[in-house]
């Protein structure tokens, strides 16, 4: 009852300083987005920010219907809001991708607890976040805008939507008009407003790079170069006869371009000089037409061209993308070797690594590599789904199965995969009951959704990833013995980042891929390459993605670098893991020769051996 009264309180407060801000009675910063935004909601919106209840959402027909305009926008921004979400679900951030009438179209929910009360909430997929709605929030504010915005707890001008932080940044299409937002929302008290304030610029640069995928899509048969400017650069298109075509919203703002001059197919001389012939996808100088400098470019020829010198110069391997994964290290090329021999024959791969390595991106490139590559890739993190959830999301339900089911029913993810590939994340935490299941479903090849009469055949390959030794979980009875010999067709093993034997070139190519526009100084250098990356992958993109959101004059300092101290602990993963990497690199420094590697590690050759098949190395060069 106390409680209740408090909260009662708190949200009459909240509305209080609400009104007392929209009639101009609190003494405040009249030129805040926040405040300004509270008056376009009593005045012009006509909202109570006392109302409550959830936001206006769609069903799953309705849903369908607005989002088959951006189906092959959602397609091609999937893997980068996956990323976004695995970066930021840690701190509790729910990761949405909205229309521009601010209806959630895609949805990656935080961890279980998390969850939980964005599920409550209903703020998920198909839910609607519009001002006019919902008044002050990050989403509805960020599109009436077409601002970056973050609404900080009490800042959402509805007092029910108080234990929400919501940081958004809106995205434009190829011809720099607004096409929705992407949104992150984290309902932890324990987060201040200034670790907000730098998940928002983790989402602005997502939200860049996603832009830049939208632009290089649309204009594939273009030659596209890249507009240095102080606010970022730009993408600029144009053809063969160097007549613009196309321009994201920063080259139109910095060129002056507009929609009519583009139309006109106006010569690219008139705007920016190059120094190239057209033969190269390089760093080139780029000038305007006066010939001032404008800084550094880069020019990218059309896909088309790509294609052609592809296959002139050799024959596409659809194993490219495994073969770049598995770089230098010798354990990796191994496994994609087997992956060639077993070619597409429908076994089903588990894959075993720490968490961040990258077993995703891994089994994506396998479904790549198949003969299932045009069908649906379909991932589920069984880790990051609620055990009440994960039955439901995985094989469905007919309508009215149980409280809250949608009206039409849902497709399971196992009946979405339908000759494509189910990725199953983190499997060693799915419950024994769901093992049952899944083995029948393995075995039978068919799938019994929740609350249906009859079943519904399927045709699925299954890969699986674990950061557990399901093997003794089996053993202990953990794990059912019989699913994991269903799931363990081959298994790879995905070494963690301080085991690889080509380190620097992954660390340089990410920093490539996530800070495009700046260099790192030898400080911070010296830094990463030291660093052990407890969090692998994922913490190399984090840390990386964010220093290039923070670098000043495009250098990388050691101090833009958000690594937190690592070193001194001594559980017995640790003190395993640092003894594994250290006979690795050992090894890697002579040959492979245990000998040699036992006398530089001061053991005998005896005990090495020892540990090498207890830490499991392989030594084969």
């Amino acid at each position: 009852m106390e409680t209740s009264a408090m909260a009662s309180l708190s949200a009459s407060n909240h509305v209080a300083r609400v009104m007392s801000v929209a009639n101009h009675v609190a003494d405040v910063d009249t030129s805040s987005r926040i405040e300004n935004s509270w008056r376009r909601c009593l005045i012009s919106h006509k909202l109570d920010p006392a109302r409550q209840g959830p936001p206006q959402t769609l069903t799953e027909a309705e849903i369908r219907h607005v989002a088959e305009p951006l189906e092959e926008t959602i397609r091609l921004l999937t893997p980068e809001l996956d990323d976004l979400a695995r970066v930021l679900r840690d701190a509790g951030y729910c990761v949405n991708l909205a229309d521009a009438n601010a209806t959630m179209l895609f949805s990656r929910l935080p961890g279980e607890a998390d969850a939980r009360m964005f599920l409550d909430w209903k703020i998920y997929t198909g839910s609607n976040f519009a001002e006019t709605f919902e008044g002050t929030n990050g989403l509805g504010t960020a599109l009436a805008e077409q601002k970056p915005i973050l609404v900080h707890r009490d800042e959402h001008f509805r007092a029910q939507w108080h234990m929400f932080s919501c940081a958004v940044a809106p995205l434009f299409d190829h011809d720099g008009r607004l096409a929705g937002a992407i949104n992150i929302t984290s309902c932890r008290e324990d987060l201040e407003r200034a670790a907000h304030q730098l998940a928002l610029a983790v989402t602005m640069e997502a939200t860049r790079r996603m832009e830049g995928a939208i632009f290089r899509d649309h204009f594939r048969n273009a030659w596209i170069a890249t507009v240095p400017g102080d606010g970022g650069s730009g993408l600029l298109a144009y053809d063969e006869d160097r007549r613009i075509v196309g321009a994201c919203r920063s080259a139109r703002a910095l060129l002056g371009l507009t929609d009519g001059l583009i139309a006109s197919g106006i010569d690219l001389s008139r705007y920016i000089k190059l120094d190239h012939s057209h033969h190269a996808d390089d760093i080139l100088e780029m000038r305007r037409a006066d010939g001032r400098p404008l800084g550094q470019s880069h020019v990218a020829p059309p896909l088309c061209a790509k294609a052609a010198a592809l296959r002139r110069d050799a024959p596409v391997d659809r194993f490219d993308a495994l073969h770049r994964l598995a770089g230098r290290d010798p354990g990796l090329i191994r496994s994609v070797k087997r992956l060639r021999s077993i070619g597409d024959h429908n076994l089903p791969v588990l894959l075993h690594g720490e968490t961040g390595v990258g077993k995703d991106v891994f089994a994506r490139a396998i479904h790549a590599a198949s003969n299932r590559a045009r069908s649906n890739y379909v991932a589920l993190n069984c880790a990051a789904m609620p055990e009440s959830l994960i039955d439901a999301e995985l094989f469905g339900y007919e309508a009215g199965a149980f409280t809250g089911a949608r009206r039409d029913g849902s497709k399971g993810l196992i009946v979405q995969a339908d000759g494509g590939t189910l990725f199953l994340d983190e499997i060693g935490d799915m419950p024994i009951g769901l093992q049952t299941r899944l083995l029948r479903v393995l075995e039978n090849r068919e799938v019994w959704p929740l609350g249906s009469l009859k079943p519904v055949a399927v045709d699925i390959r299954l890969i699986s990833a674990t950061h557990r030794d399901l093997g003794r979980m089996a053993e202990e009875g953990a794990f059912r013995a019989d699913l994991y010999f269903r799931l363990r067709g081959m298994e790879v093993r995905l070494p963690a980042l301080r085991e690889r034997v080509d380190r620097d070139d992954i660390i340089r190519q990410v920093a490539r891929e996530e800070a495009p526009n700046c260099r790192l100084s030898q400080e911070a250098w010296a830094q990463l390459v030291a660093y052990p990356f407890p969090g692998n992958m994922r913490q190399l993109r984090h840390a990386l993605r964010l220093a290039g959101c923070t670098a000043e004059d495009g250098v990388i300092m050691d101090a833009d670098l958000d690594l937190p101290p690592f070193g001194g602990r001594t559980t017995e993963i640790d003190l395993e893991a640092a003894e594994r990497a250290a006979i690795i690199e050992a090894l890697r420094k002579n040959g492979g020769r245990v000998t040699e590697a036992a006398r530089a590690l001061k053991l005998s050759r005896a005990t090495l051996y020892r540990k090498i098949k207890q830490l499991k190395i392989d030594t084969a060069q």
